[in-house]
């Protein structure tokens, strides 16, 4: 066994203000994620990593943060948060957060002085303020673009009433961007990952890992149209610059001062897992969501290609390879896996989006999907929900919707509120089990009564059988820390490999494809009788 916990570790990611309320709100708060670890521990994940909790004016669902040291009243306290620490390591639970060093809220104290201050000021130096182009800087200082769509630069007004310089803001207005240039940033950081090792957290999840330093010289780019909105596949100016690097040398040294191998994991949205790997050298992050792996096709030639490629990529910086399906800012696996159409991340899906997903296909592939990654050596992350099979929420009413992107593209792109509604609990109960009063900040949709977990917990058969029963026997063979060989032997449109004594079969073709001789099952993503059907994956050791 490998002695550092995060190499194989199984970790499910919370959404807090959609996992489960206490007090009735209708937004999720920490003393409900309390109240639901013992689920969690049955489930049989290793950590929990939450979404930011901490003081924000929550206009981009709290990674737009006020106060960096301080939980926000919405989710409770300080004192809610020691109490889910240790219960959550009562019960051998390990915790990472999320910290958001990109941008900051425009209500955190350093921006309000900014704003008050002079340009060239010491309060100016700590975001990315600059003067504008044209006779009168009536221009913005080039011409990117935010991820939420709309112009990355806001202009301010000065103190004596004209217009002024402007700021930076890769996403939202409200979030803008600090300079990693000014070494009073590096240090408050600092400061900032002490407060909560301090407490005991296990390590951190990195908000736009990749973003940070910016070129030197501020260079115009325009993405092209319809790429994703977080990463792109040529150099861009504000993504993966060279002096991100020397941040996250400086953090690992920092969490290296402190027991128990905390643990840093980057969202860098990199094109390829050979760039993504940069982040997770060995004096640098521990790990790196696997984005292009989450972002295949359900197409085999594909899927080989990406493991293989990640295998290579990870492998060959001493780094556990990060599998991931879902999480909060992309359509959920169980909806995405049947598209009939492209959707870039962030763009999400809405009523009149094109391609709907067949429910069934999408059910049936989501099961077949998970079934192959938790069979996969490395790390693996689960978002809250999917063991339920939950699928995206598609038909939210326009009036309820919250995501910026929404708002930042006058509703041309739906974006992520359709994965991050609350999950349901108890089918019979309020809002599904998710609060006591049945209030819910974004709209449950009626099948979410028999996708409840309290419906799926006693069939055999459930999605939520299948993830616990997967996850008991991924950790009795062993198969985070294995050996991964390639079955060369596989019907086209099939994928087959081993993993220790797991033989792995996933049929992503349109014929079915025989259990080969001397194999029997252990575990299906679905009926496996003599031959693994279509959208079906299976593991399978010597009968």
């Amino acid at each position: 066994m490998t002695s550092e916990w995060w190499r194989t570790a199984v970790i499910y990611q919370i959404y807090p203000r959609s996992f489960a309320d206490a007090n009735g709100d209708g937004v999720g708060d920490l003393p409900g994620v309390t109240s639901r670890l013992d689920a969690l521990r049955d489930l049989g994940i290793d950590a929990i990593w939450l979404s930011p909790f901490m003081t924000s004016p929550q206009k981009d669902a709290g990674y737009d943060v006020a106060d960096y040291c301080d939980v926000d009243p919405l989710f409770g306290t300080l004192a809610d948060f020691d109490d889910m620490l240790a219960a959550a390591h009562e019960r051998g639970i390990r915790v990472i957060v999320d910290l958001v060093p990109n941008h900051s809220s425009d209500q955190h104290p350093w921006f309000q002085a900014a704003l008050a201050a002079a340009p060239g000021s010491r309060e100016r130096a700590r975001y990315m303020f600059r003067d504008g182009k044209g006779e009168h800087g009536e221009l913005p200082p080039n011409n990117w673009q935010s991820v939420f769509g709309g112009p990355a630069w806001t202009r301010v007004t000065e103190a004596d009433g004209r217009p002024g310089q402007w700021y930076l803001h890769l996403f939202d207005s409200s979030q803008p961007d600090f300079d990693w240039a000014n070494e009073e940033v590096r240090e408050e950081f600092r400061r900032i990952l002490r407060f909560w090792l301090d407490r005991g957290v296990d390590g951190f999840r990195v908000d736009v890992a990749h973003g940070l330093v910016k070129h030197d010289e501020l260079p115009d780019y325009m993405p092209p149209e319809d790429t994703d909105s977080m990463g792109g596949n040529e150099p861009v100016p504000y993504w993966g610059q060279e002096g991100v690097h020397e941040i996250y040398r400086d953090w690992h040294r920092l969490l290296a001062e402190y027991p128990g191998d905390r643990a840093l994991c980057a969202e860098a949205w990199m094109p390829t897992a050979e760039e993504t790997a940069l982040w997770v050298r060995p004096d640098e992050m521990h790990q790196a969501f696997n984005f292009p792996y989450l972002m295949a096709d359900w197409d085999a030639a594909q899927l080989r290609e990406v493991i293989d490629e990640s295998f290579r990529a990870f492998g060959g910086v001493g780094a556990p390879t990060t599998w991931v399906l879902s999480n909060h800012d992309v359509i959920r696996h169980a909806s995405r896996l049947a598209l009939g159409a492209d959707h870039p991340q962030g763009h999400g899906i809405g009523p009149a989006s094109p391609g709907k997903p067949d429910p069934v296909v999408g059910l049936r592939r989501a099961r077949a999907a998970t079934t192959l990654m938790l069979a996969l050596p490395g790390s693996a992350y689960l978002y809250q929900g999917e063991e339920l099979g939950l699928p995206e929420v598609i038909d939210l009413p326009d009036e309820a919707r919250q995501d910026p992107t929404w708002f930042r593209t006058d509703g041309e792109r739906y974006g992520r509120d359709g994965c991050r509604v609350p999950i349901p609990w108890e089918g019979q109960a309020p809002a599904y089990g998710f609060s006591t009063t049945g209030a819910s900040w974004l709209p449950q949709p009626p099948e979410w009564a028999r996708l409840a977990r309290d419906a799926q917990a006693p069939d055999p058969d459930s999605t939520l059988s299948l993830y616990r029963e997967l996850l008991r026997l991924r950790g009795e063979q062993d198969l985070g820390d294995g050996r991964f060989e390639w079955v060369d032997s596989a019907p086209e449109g099939a994928l087959a490999f081993r993993n220790g004594a797991v033989t792995v079969i996933a049929n992503l073709g349109a014929s079915p494809v025989p259990v080969p001789e001397g194999l029997r099952v252990l575990i299906g993503s679905g009926p496996v009788e003599g031959e693994i059907p279509t959208d079906t994956a299976a593991w399978l050791v010597r009968a």
